[in-house]
């Protein structure tokens, strides 16, 4: 399995440029944002796997950007990170199709361990998408060339 591609979003610049680090020194490509629609931006235009992204931020919260990703990107995993231990959030962040919850401070290699198991799920994900597209060129190949007539 290769390594997934992580997207950080956390209005705390000093924690992001930390963890960037870390998660790069174990060969994570890692792009960061202080800011919801920044990272609605960088989804738009960088392969993301995995998102880890902040509960609380001023402007969109994660629970709003949550909502927006998985209406624009399904496959793309979310991992929702608090300083703020509410359950609430916790369980609508879940409930939204967020992937699992971290409380911060988060050791590294939790936070390593959670990032890989969304990536895995992730892959999953992209394989039944890309063999349903197969098994629908097989079962009605008239179809594919119809769409591409028009």
């Amino acid at each position: 399995m290769a390594n997934p591609t992580l997207l950080i979003v956390d209005d705390e610049e000093r924690f992001l440029t930390t963890t960037k680090a870390l998660l790069q020194k174990r060969g994570i490509t890692t792009f960061i944002s202080t800011s919801g629609l920044k990272a609605i931006e960088i989804l738009g235009s960088k392969p993301i796997d995995v998102v880890i992204l902040d509960i609380k931020m001023p402007g969109l919260d994660g629970v709003e950007v949550l909502r927006v990703i998985k209406k624009r990107y399904p496959l793309v995993e979310v991992i929702m990170l608090t300083g703020h231990a509410s359950a609430e959030s916790a369980v609508s962040g879940l409930n939204l199709g967020a992937f699992d919850y971290l409380m911060k401070p988060c050791d590294i290699q939790i936070m390593l361990d959670k990032v890989n198991q969304a990536y895995a799920k992730k892959e999953a994900g992209d394989k039944k998408a890309q063999q349903a597209k197969i098994d629908k060129i097989i079962s009605h190949p008239l179809e594919v060339f119809e769409k591409d007539q028009k």
